[in-house]
């Protein structure tokens, strides 16, 4: 349902559900209780909750989840849980919702205080305060993968004082589940700026940059300091979509309860006034029930949910195959020359109009048998040639196939489908489907990503082009016959997330992997092993790495690749840069002559697009006369 939320919020108000914590205390639990451990000691009161705000009206709801994370659970000595009550939270929450509605993680401050070099009662050795943005963004990273696994269709940054500390939180979604819708919340207090006095729409402008789908705000002093903080959001305009969640009035403890005194009809009052000046999404924080739902949606006349279904079946085309008849792993794998391991090399297109190095390349690629070159699409979001027109310029003046990167980043899915029929057009066989890097990270101004679908989508999608059927159903009068490729991120210590969004990639209609660079035997052959039982070509990145900093640089800046650190220590034991380039070179060529027999391919990554130093891997491969496993010749009968 992802895929349909960013969507739907431009058509429509979407009205989520209200506080879980304080109705929780409403309901019995008693004040000061823990009540994210309740995902695990009582999953069917909090299931309760959650079917209670359903049959309420809302077509969102947030996991039990928001004070989740290890640093805040530590301080109760529940830290080692975080994961389990994270995935569990979102579980019961996918449950309740039975593929209806939204589940958004529920992701709340760290409960570090910032700036990270003030006093944060979390001290290392000799007293001195241990916490770091690189901690930071490692608990968020723990806890959103624990979401994502439990089943979350998008997360929701709440309650956040500090802009500091939400960006470390947007940044750590968008690089590692970019295909995730992110709604970023802050608290405004009074005269819509922060404790600290930062602006709302300053924070706003900024959170957006980061990579925040939507900005808003929840919890606060009630509604009419809400209605203040969304009235100066507003002069941002359409383009920033907006989200309102607020507390139902400032509480009072009686009885050991808190009691906030806020009517529904009143608040109801109050947020149909802030749609009107924007926001797309809204619920409650603090204090708001069931009662508070129902009354927003009788208020605001919220339509009903619809998810869109990307129409892949329709009518059969004249005289061609209908949607189950297509069969085969595309013409790109079909046409690999039998016997021999396949192998494709990836040259990047120029970041300016000078083409000739790369043609070049290509062509002495192809006399050294490489089977062809992949061609990525603005990769890390920077400016590139365009990778269908380099990709028909490579087939032409060197018969060599391609394989081009499309992303979802740059274009809508209008743009994306005319793509796939533009490359059909020129003769490509190949498309590697990827959702893309977040736009942020962008070295143009101004860049915004579109994410219309995510991966999985833009695979249904071609999967469809190759049943003749456009997104829309509608005959395409001639069907595709693209290899699809996927991405394949593996982690040896925690493979079960990407392994089962492999899987889903796989039944969507993938043929080939091609994965982040592996450096070691060991990892190659346990992601061999763990996909084993997929009927597609996996092709393990092999990285030449030709200098010390280049490892560091890999290893600790980009997310998904690790490098053993006693290869790390090898290239920096030699000074001269020409001898650790050697010697990076000798570390690859000793790697592929322990995985050539149990992989089903290569893909070689050009270092610095020097196409030099795949060249002479693909001379090694050749001269030896390589089989690989097989599978390539299996596959295409």
């Amino acid at each position: 349902m992802r895929e349909d939320f960013l969507q739907l919020i431009e058509r429509q108000v979407i009205l989520a559900d209200g506080a879980i914590g304080t109705y929780l205390y409403e309901k019995g639990v008693q004040l000061g209780t823990n009540t994210d451990l309740l995902n695990l000691k009582d999953p069917d009161l909090i299931y309760g909750v959650h079917e209670e705000y359903i049959r309420a009206g809302s077509q969102l709801i947030e996991t039990n989840t928001f004070a989740a994370n290890r640093l805040r659970l530590e301080a109760r000595g529940s830290g080692h849980l975080a994961p389990e009550i994270n995935r569990q939270g979102a579980a019961i929450a996918s449950k309740a919702a039975a593929g209806k509605i939204f589940v958004a993680g529920s992701v709340g401050p760290t409960g570090l205080d910032f700036p990270l070099d003030s006093p944060l009662g979390h001290e290392g050795e000799g007293g001195e305060a241990a916490a770091s943005e690189e901690l930071v963004r490692e608990v968020f990273l723990e806890q959103m993968e624990a979401l994502v696994e439990g089943g979350v269709d998008l997360f929701i940054l709440e309650t956040f004082t500090h802009l500091d500390e939400l960006l470390l939180a947007i940044e750590t979604a968008k690089r590692h589940f970019p295909e995730f819708p992110v709604v970023a919340q802050m608290v405004f207090p009074a005269k819509g700026k922060t404790a600290l006095g930062l602006d709302a729409v300053h924070c706003a402008t900024e959170a957006i940059r980061a990579g925040a789908d939507l900005f808003g705000t929840n919890c606060g002093r009630g509604v009419k300091a809400m209605l203040e903080a969304v009235e100066k959001l507003s002069q941002l305009g359409a383009s920033v979509p907006l989200s309102a969640f607020p507390n139902a009035g400032i509480p009072e403890v009686i009885d050991h309860r808190m009691v906030y005194s806020t009517p529904p009809a009143y608040m109801a009052g109050k947020v149909a006034e802030m749609v009107k000046l924007g926001v797309r999404l809204v619920g409650g924080c603090c204090g708001t029930t069931p009662a508070h739902i129902h009354e927003f949606k009788k208020r605001l006349h919220v339509r009903q949910v619809k998810r869109q279904q990307p129409a892949v079946t329709g009518p059969a085309i004249q005289g061609g195959p209908t949607p189950s008849e297509q069969k085969g792993p595309g013409a790109l794998l079909k046409g690999l020359e039998k016997g021999r391991l396949p192998i494709l090399v990836e040259l990047d297109p120029p970041a300016h109009l000078d083409v000739q190095g790369v043609i070049e390349g290509a062509r002495h690629l192809k006399e050294a048998g490489a089977d062809g070159v992949t061609l990525a699409e603005n990769p890390l979001a920077v400016l590139r040639c365009d990778n269908l027109s380099l990709a028909h310029i490579i087939k032409e003046d060197c018969g060599m196939e391609t394989v081009i990167h499309l992303t979802c980043r740059d274009r809508n899915v209008l743009g994306l489908q005319a793509q796939i029929m533009g490359a059909h057009l020129l003769g490509i066989r190949g498309i590697l489907a990827v959702t893309g890097d977040p736009a942020s990270s962008s070295d143009q101004p101004g860049v915004s990503g579109v994410f219309d679908v995510n991966s999985y989508g833009l695979v249904r999608m071609i999967s469809g082009f190759n049943r003749g059927l456009n997104m829309a159903g509608r005959p395409m009068k001639e069907a595709t016959d693209f290899s699809i490729g996927v991405a394949f991120s593996f982690r040896p210590s925690k493979p079960e997330l990407q392994l089962r969004r492999l899987e889903k990639k796989v039944s969507l209609g993938a043929h080939f992997v091609m994965t982040q660079p592996i450096f070691d035997p060991a990892s190659v052959e346990a992601m061999m092993e763990i996909t084993a039982h997929l009927d597609v070509l996996i092709f393990p990145g092999i990285f030449p790495l030709i200098s010390w900093r280049s490892a560091e640089f890999l290893h600790n800046e980009l997310p998904g690749i690790t490098i053993p650190q006693e290869i790390r220590d090898h290239l920096r034991s030699y000074e001269r840069l020409e001898d650790q380039r050697k010697a990076g070179l000798e570390l690859t060529q000793g790697l592929l002559e322990r995985i050539h027999s149990m992989v089903d391919g290569l893909y070689l990554i050009s270092p610095l697009n020097k196409w030099e130093v795949p060249l002479a891997l693909v001379k090694q491969a050749r001269a030896a006369g390589w089989k690989g496993t097989g599978k390539a010749d299996k596959l295409s009968g």
